[in-house]
């Protein structure tokens, strides 16, 4: 039987036949979160629609997306309505979406919003924790895959554009469930180099794909890290946490690169540049002493350089002048003290000193005696008063009037009552007193 053989394009037709003949596909209704989207310049929207489980390509064609409400972006979740149908050139099929409203954010998308706002508020993305990156490093660290795209375009374009740059790398997972703490690892172990920069990153994927780079761990480390961190994750549309956290964000791999390494032609301009300046500033310097030199040489002194001995001996001749007119001068003010203090009254009659201040004491004797003469009167007096006041409230005065004074075991008597047949009592007088024996009590 002989065996007829089609073109990969003639099959790709007949399936899209076969899928447009379905009414069922049609017309579908489909919701799912949208994956690796992109605006492409025809104003086309490419994006993946995913679930847990599953995923299929989308396109929705410029025309359909004037009445988009939402601007689409990853991690957002949507209802879509449109056709099914396959692209042969490719051999794949895709919903053509006539029509697409949101339907809420996917759980990685919020996740990434969360914990952006939360580390925006705890300062980790202030431009003031943000640390330079070196223009002209010795050595360079890249924590990135082993293998892949983004370490062959890091290593290739900082060997051509600055090839006496050293490069160290420390491969890290950069997907997956362990990626995060395996990228945090690298990290500090680049920080045991001396490294001058460290650039942390991979190539582009899905949001699922960069996930590690959202990760807190990874955002901390990033963080406390002494070595300035460019970030290189994905492409320039791409957004990670650690892109916000770095000390540099990059838009590619192949960016960061660029960024942390100049041209040997830019190396070379700035070399020709400081010599012309360095030559300039010698230039300059060397014009100047020799116009000095030749002024100097020009000097009159130098010609006559007697001179210069001549005016040394003159000045020293003028110097000698005044230091003997001083030392003469300081001799007579002395002398003219001398005289004033010799001409004084105290030193003419030493005496007087000793009579004005015996006379100053007999004066303070004089006056303390007077001071404590008058002490003692006023005390006297305070006395003599203290002393009639103690007269005028003693109860035995009373007794000079011809009373008497009754007591009963040394407490006195003012009440009959206080007494019983038979009480021994004691009555003071004025001069004596008795001790007598209750008979009756009345």
């Amino acid at each position: 039987m002989e065996k007829n053989y089609m073109k990969v394009s003639a099959l790709n037709n007949y399936i899209k036949l076969i899928i447009d003949d379905n009414s069922f596909l049609h017309k579908v209704y489909i919701k799912g979160e949208i994956s690796n989207f992109k605006h492409h310049m025809s104003g086309h929207l490419y994006f993946t629609l995913k679930d847990e489980e599953s995923r299929i390509n989308a396109i929705m064609f410029r025309n359909k997306t004037i009445d988009l409400k939402f601007t689409p972006e990853d991690g957002k979740k949507v209802l879509v309505s449109g056709r099914v149908s396959c692209y042969p050139a490719q051999g794949t099929y895709q919903v053509y979406v006539d029509q697409m409203e949101e339907d809420g954010l996917g759980n990685l998308y919020l996740k990434y919003e969360e914990l952006k706002g939360k580390l925006e508020r705890e300062g980790l993305f202030d431009a003031k924790h943000k640390k330079p990156i070196p223009k002209y490093p010795i050595t360079i660290g890249i924590v990135t895959a082993s293998t892949g795209a983004a370490i062959k375009d890091i290593l290739s374009t900082i060997k051509r554009r600055y090839p006496i740059c050293k490069t160290i790398l420390f491969p890290a997972l950069v997907q997956g469930e362990n990626a995060a703490a395996d990228i945090v690892k690298q990290i500090k172990k680049a920080e045991e180099f001396d490294l001058d920069t460290l650039i942390v990153g991979r190539g582009g994927g899905s949001i699922e794909d960069l996930w590690a780079f959202n990760e807190e761990i990874v955002a901390k480390a990033i963080y406390e890290c002494r070595i300035p961190i460019i970030s290189a994750v994905g492409h320039d549309i791409d957004y990670t946490i650690s892109d916000f956290v770095a000390d540099l964000r990059a838009p590619t791999p192949t960016g960061a690169a660029e960024m942390a390494v100049p041209t040997t032609i830019e190396v070379n301009d700035k070399i020709l540049s400081l010599t012309e300046q360095l030559n300039h500033i010698l230039k300059r310097k060397l014009d100047y002493h020799e116009q000095k030199l030749e002024s100097l040489k020009k000097a009159y002194i130098l010609k006559n350089p007697s001179m210069f001995y001549e005016i040394k001996l003159q000045k020293l001749d003028h110097d000698t002048e005044q230091l003997e007119q001083w030392i003469k001068n300081y001799l007579e003010k002395k002398k003219q003290r001398f005289k004033e203090i010799s001409s004084t009254y105290i030193l003419k009659n030493p005496l007087t000193v000793y009579q004005n201040v015996e006379e100053r004491i007999k004066h303070y004797q004089r006056d303390c005696i007077n001071q404590i003469n008058q002490i003692i009167k006023n005390k006297n007096q305070e006395l003599y008063l203290k002393i009639n006041t103690v007269k005028l409230i003693n109860p035995l005065n009373i007794l000079e009037k011809g009373y008497s004074l009754v007591t009963k075991e040394e407490k006195v008597i003012k009440n009959s009552k206080d007494l019983t047949k038979n009480d021994i009592i004691s009555i003071k007088m004025k001069e004596g007193s008795i001790i007598a024996s209750v008979k009756e009590v009345k």
